[in-house]
């Protein structure tokens, strides 16, 4: 039996947590996947904030594993986050994101729990996980290059007159297709206990020769029945066919959002699971539903500002911005490494908005983007210093 004392800082924790997940869902995950077909007249703001809800839903059950466990147990060595840690840590984090979403800037919100739960492990006792923080940080370093470059290449494409975009759009299409074969979702048989459509496919037609053969060979074929619908639907109209597949771009970015927020929210609270003996499915569950609750009443608000304030959006640019956001969202869902989904939109709107800068007649704010970076990195070094702080004070009282 788990002691009620024990028990009860359990639940106060999961109620921080619940906090922290309304407060991510109304802004970082819920404000950004949508932004692009927002800015892009794709889709209004209002049901753009409840898709993105329940698609974050579905990511954080379906891909929150990864992210969950590497914020509950990899951002310290040499310790573990008790009840009273994650509470302060959540806390922390939960406040500073929900202040970004009143006063109408995207803080990033890997930033701020990442710094939050590094600021109380530290105060704990434990040592800093430096190769961790490495992997992290080239990925926060990387993102708006690699993510606005692929946007500024992209929109270069679609621009391109010599390239006709009844056969770039399916062509770009069927690059993410391939990627969704190769994604990996909780419900599917794997080795390492998820598994690939691709990988799904080879398995049961057993295909002859190597099972990475059948595997391409399968992510091919997916790739060109993508490529073929979408090329009929150019032919018929080619907005209307634009328009789609950005809708289909913003919902791979929702549900990916969820994968990897989900685990900023409850990651904390992974070390204490078994002493309440949940499974960690149920608290993935619980912070989706956290998500969903904060797109629904909070979303709309930052979905306006990114997809108004940032820059002016066509559907071309809108698509160069999504394809590589999706693409960077599944490689840190893979990898297990939270990251800003603020940082990622933003990045590729940048790099999408330079490349067709005439298209609208709209551009990018460099004001805003100025004050949305100092935003992040001043998040990331006031989370870590309340963290520390915070925690510091409490367990002096405490103890």
């Amino acid at each position: 039996m788990v002691a009620t004392a024990t028990l009860a800082t359990f639940l106060l924790a999961a109620l921080a947590s619940l906090f922290m997940a309304w407060a991510i869902g109304a802004g970082s995950s819920g404000s950004t996947p949508f932004a692009a077909a927002v800015g892009a007249n794709a889709i209004s703001v209002m049901r753009a904030g409840f898709v993105v809800g329940v698609l974050g839903f579905l990511g954080a059950v379906l891909q929150g594993a990864n992210v969950t466990e590497a914020v509950g147990t990899q951002l310290v060595a040499n310790a573990t986050l008790t009840a009273t840690a994650a509470i302060v840590a959540l806390l922390v984090a939960a406040a500073l994101v929900a202040l970004g979403v009143f006063a109408g800037y995207p803080i990033a919100t890997a930033f701020t729990v990442t710094g939050a739960v590094v600021g109380v492990g530290l105060a704990l006792g434990g040592d800093p996980a430096w190769a961790k923080y490495r992997e992290i940080g080239a990925l926060w370093v990387l993102t708006p290059f690699v993510g606005g470059g692929v946007a500024y290449a992209t929109a270069r494409l679609l621009r391109n007159d010599d390239v006709p975009e009844r056969l770039a759009v399916p062509f770009l299409a069927g690059l993410v297709g391939a990627i969704v074969a190769n994604v990996e979702f909780a419900i599917l048989p794997g080795p390492d206990g998820a598994g690939s459509i691709a990988g799904t496919v080879t398995r049961a037609a057993a295909l002859p020769g190597s099972p990475l053969v059948g595997r391409l060979a399968v992510t091919l074929v997916l790739s060109v029945l993508v490529v073929v619908v979408l090329a009929r639907e150019m032919a018929d109209s080619q907005e209307r066919g634009q328009r789609r597949f950005l809708l289909v771009l913003g919902a791979l970015v929702a549900f990916s959002a969820g994968g990897s927020q989900v685990g900023l929210a409850i990651g904390p609270l992974v070390p204490l699971l078994d002493v309440v003996a949940l499974p960690l499915p149920a608290v993935l569950a619980g912070g989706g539903l956290g998500l969903l609750v904060g797109s629904w009443t909070g979303a709309p608000r930052m979905i306006k500002a990114l997809a108004q304030d940032y820059s002016s959006l066509g559907p071309r640019r809108s698509i160069a911005a999504m394809i590589p956001s999706f693409a960077i969202a599944q490689a840190a869902v893979a990898f297990g490494i939270p990251v800003s989904f603020n940082e990622i939109i933003v990045s590729a709107i940048i790099g999408s908005g330079y490349a067709a800068a005439d298209e609208s007649g709209g551009g990018v704010s460099a004001a805003k983007m100025g004050y949305t970076v100092l935003a992040w990195l001043g998040s990331l070094v006031l989370a870590f210093g309340l963290g520390y702080g915070s925690f510091t004070i409490v367990d002096s009282l405490l103890g």
